[in-house]
């Protein structure tokens, strides 16, 4: 199985200034890891419209539309955190998280996410991360099974 988070699935910090640059910052990584096509980003604006993915804890999880199946080749994650929050929808967010899963492989993924993400202390630490490596080093337990 290939992993769902690589070092090169992660941007610290994003440069994205809004909640629809930071979907597409979050997008674009999935599709440039040959995880999900070009329509796969459009469809996490379509899903964005319907309802909002932002989670707590700074953390939004923008992800495509059940339509938007046949757009995933595997399962993945990118995680972008921003030095300045990003205005979503009034909260502000650190951490947007793009998710993509084939076979609703991503209800799994995003379960470890909320458990990363409902401790205070581990949002700190990755808040706290100086670099690329050190986010993917706190949150790799998505890769194991």
């Amino acid at each position: 199985m290939s992993e769902i988070l690589t070092l090169a699935q992660i941007k610290v910090p994003g440069t994205a200034g809004s909640k629809e640059e930071a979907i597409r910052e979050a997008g674009e990584i999935l599709v440039e890891a040959g995880a999900v096509s070009a329509g796969y980003v459009e469809a996490m604006f379509e899903r964005e419209k319907s309802v909002s993915t932002y989670m707590g804890n700074y953390l939004a999880i923008p992800h495509g539309t059940n339509e938007a199946k046949d757009t995933i080749a595997r399962s993945a994650l990118s995680v972008v955190r921003y030095d300045t929050p990003v205005d979503w929808d009034g909260n502000e967010v650190r951490f947007a998280v793009g998710i993509a899963g084939v076979n609703n492989g991503h209800l799994e993924i995003l379960s470890k996410i909320a458990v990363v993400f409902s401790d205070s202390e581990e949002v700190d630490r990755l808040l706290a991360a100086g670099s690329a490596r050190e986010v993917y080093d706190l949150l790799n337990a998505v890769n194991e099974d």
